[in-house]
């Protein structure tokens, strides 16, 4: 009798992003809201493509590497900070009041 295992609903893209069950949603956004607490089914809700069983997958996968993931969470941390400080106007200081002084200036 032939055991049928899964592989992990990730994927690398091009850019050296890892994407889960072949959606645009990155492993640093399911890992983030994980770590702040949120359930496997919040981060559904939050992220609607993805699939509730690809979530766990991929908790469980980042839960026993955590040491070998360590690394690539570093770089994509230094790169959106690099990618921050390149856009300050992305920044969410702020921006709240420059959206309501847009709306009352039309």
């Amino acid at each position: 009798m032939a055991v049928v295992v899964e592989a992990i609903p990730l994927a690398m893209d091009a850019h050296g992003v890892y994407r889960v069950g072949g959606t645009r949603v990155t492993l640093d956004r399911v890992v983030r809201a994980f770590n702040r607490g949120a359930t496997a089914e919040e981060i559904v809700q939050s992220f609607p493509t993805l699939q509730l069983p690809d979530v766990y997958q991929v908790i469980g996968y980042y839960l026993k590497h955590t040491t070998e993931l360590a690394g690539y969470f570093e770089k994509r941390e230094r790169e959106e900070k690099e990618l921050m400080a390149a856009h300050p106007e992305w920044s969410p200081r702020g921006l709240r009041e420059r959206l309501l002084s847009r709306r009352k200036t039309r």
